[in-house]
Order: C-alpha cells, then structure tokens, then sequence
C-alpha cells in the first residue's frame, strides 16, 4: 500500500513523525508526504483557488505546501499525481471531537480525500496540559489501529476519524477502541474582555459536556474513539 501523510499543524510537527513511524510499522507499506509548510490548525475545509499554491520540496517524496490541509491533499492528487492507497491526516496535537470535527484541518484532509474517493484517516490526541504526550508511543498505537480498521468497510464518501486519548508517558498497551458518534452538544464558548476592549476566548475544552455514548466521553474516558463519518 502507498500512504499520502499530511496534517494540519505543519510539516514539521511531532505527530506527523509519529504517523510517518506508525507507517514504517506496516509491512510493505511506502508514503508520501504532502502537508502544510506552517501550522494550519483550525482553518476547517478552506481551500485555495484565487492565488497560486507554493510547493517546496523537502527531499524525496516530501512536498510542504504553503496552504491548508485540503490544499495539500488537493496539490497530491491533482498536481503531483500520486496515487495513494490511503490518506492518513495528523497526528494531531489536540482532540478533534464533536463540533470540532467541522473546524479540524486535520480533519478537513481525510473528508477530501473521500470526495475524491481515496479512503482516509483523521488521528488526532486528546491534551491534557502539563501532561506529556509520549510520540513514540502514539505510532505504535496508530499502526495498530489502522491494522484493526483498514479492513472495515467505508462507503463512498467516508472517512474514519479517530481521537487518542491522554495518558501519562511510559509502557501502556493500547486502550480499548470503542465505535461511536460525535457529540452533539456544542463547545462551552466563553469570552474575558480585556482593557482595550477587545475580547479573548476562554473557554475550557476539558469542561465540555460528554454526551452519553459520545466520541467526547469515550476519550475523555481513557479509551479511543473512533467515527466512520460522511460527507
């Protein structure tokens, strides 16, 4: 199988090493890298068409792209002409979890490779601040579960999209995977406003509702949820 990689918080980004690791862990397995040249993080499904697309390349088989995430996936398959067995988007840095699913660059990869109909991955890791994510750990956990999901039947127009939840570094056998649906209940939003009148957003992810039976408390709750989401 060839794998096209990208993300949404830049091609240098730890978690982009950890999928490229996780893929090194599949026999046979060979990719591209094809991801944003800086950090894209919450831009959504937006796309560039009104000014050209810079694209650098960064070694063999290795492109940063001066756009957003469906930019790159976009420029793989319609410019640079690879013919990829899978997308795989992330790791990344941050869960990607009900509402956020819609604001996800990281996700944002994996729904355009489905319009395309290449099937694709979203992986993304619950943070816990002050907490360490432990990279080495999360490639092996990505190989693993792609090995459990790449045989599960996607429709046209479906993608996985996968949460990792945090746990303190060291040796821990992967959590349990539990299939579910994103939460439906919004983002708690809140705002403090500062002296020159503008306002800064404040809210707590962790302090959001977990939805019964939802990706949210599924992660939240130590184990790895994962969604076969449409278009």
């Amino acid at each position: 199988m060839h794998f096209l990689l990208t993300n949404d918080d830049g091609i240098d980004a730890p978690g982009l090493a950890a999928l490229e690791r996780a893929v090194g862990l599949i026999p046979g397995a060979t990719y591209s890298i094809v991801a944003p040249a800086s950090e894209q993080s919450m831009c959504g499904h937006r796309i560039t068409t009104q000014t050209p697309l810079t694209v650098e390349s960064r070694g063999d088989r290795r492109w940063a792209v001066h756009g957003t995430p469906a930019d790159c996936v976009r420029i793989a398959l319609f410019a640079l002409d690879l013919k990829p067995d899978w997308v795989l988007s992330g790791v990344n840095a941050g869960g990607n979890l009900g509402q956020d699913i819609m604001i996800s660059g990281t996700c944002a990869a994996a729904r355009e490779a489905a319009y395309h109909q290449v099937k694709a991955m979203a992986f993304s890791h619950y943070l816990i601040r002050h907490l360490a994510v432990d990279w080495s750990r999360v490639a092996q956990w990505s190989a693993a579960l792609f090995g459990e999901l790449q045989s599960q039947f996607l429709d046209k127009g479906e993608y996985w999209c996968a949460n990792f939840p945090h746990h303190p570094p060291g040796d821990l056998a992967m959590p349990a995977v539990t299939h579910c649906q994103p939460a439906r209940s919004p983002l708690g939003v809140s705002f403090q406003k500062n002296d020159d009148g503008s306002y800064l957003y404040n809210a707590s992810y962790g302090d959001r509702p977990r939805d019964a039976g939802s990706d949210v408390e599924v992660c939240f709750g130590g184990e790895i949820s994962v969604c076969r989401l449409g278009l």
